[in-house]
């Protein structure tokens, strides 16, 4: 799969395009192909590793290659204890708190952070919501 990558801290000039991995879900995880996705301060602040405290995770290096935390797309797989979900449900949801990747074509989430997309709504306005938590996004099963 293509995603962008970065490897060090500093400009979108860090920014590559790259094939990478195809993740593969985990038992409480759903495989998303990934439609759209928005660009957040969070992903600029990671980006660029200020404020300091965004370096926690990676001093040097970024602990995330991919970033990209609020995203649409359809399931493709799910994983063996997920319940809510199933493969073709179109979701939306913030990877803040499940290690990022919605700048790639597959990403991997946990079965929380994803909310059922309302069918009026896009991809790409899906993927707009700021902090498209399940709480905040109203969508539900």
């Amino acid at each position: 799969m293509k995603a962008i990558i970065y490897k060090k801290y500093g400009s979108p000039d860090v920014l590559q395009l790259e094939e990478a991995a195809k993740p593969a879900p985990g038992d409480n995880e759903v495989l998303v192909k990934v439609y759209a996705a928005s660009v957040n301060s969070w992903d600029w602040d990671l980006l660029r590793g200020t404020p300091f405290l965004n370096r926690l995770g990676g001093l040097l290096s970024p602990k995330y290659k991919i970033l990209g935390c609020d995203i649409a797309g359809q399931i493709e797989a799910v994983g063996r204890n997920v319940r809510q979900f199933q493969p073709g449900d179109e979701v939306l949801g913030d990877l803040s708190m499940c290690g990022w990747g919605g700048f790639a074509e597959y990403v991997c989430a946990r079965e929380n952070a994803l909310t059922l997309k309302p069918a009026r709504m896009t991809f790409e306005q899906a993927a707009a919501i700021p902090g498209c938590s399940p709480c905040s996004a109203g969508a539900s099963r």
